[in-house]
């Protein structure tokens, strides 16, 4: 004899098992803690911050900037 299937647990144990896959496909792509996310923020500020401080503004008798 057949084992019989309970349709409605099966239908929720498959879109769980693709919801889990989802998550699992998103973790790969976005998943960086926030201690992650802050470091690489204040890394790019810092050096942002030091591009800057090296810029040469262009006085009023500076042509080479034009």
């Amino acid at each position: 004899m057949a084992e019989i299937v309970n349709l409605r647990q099966a239908r929720k144990r498959k879109a769980r098992a693709e919801k889990d896959a989802t998550a699992a496909q998103n973790r790969l792509m976005f998943g960086r803690t926030k201690a992650e996310r802050t470091l690489s923020d204040a890394k790019t500020a810092l050096e942002t911050k030091r591009v800057e401080q090296h810029k040469r503004e262009n006085g009023p008798g500076d042509k080479s900037g034009q």
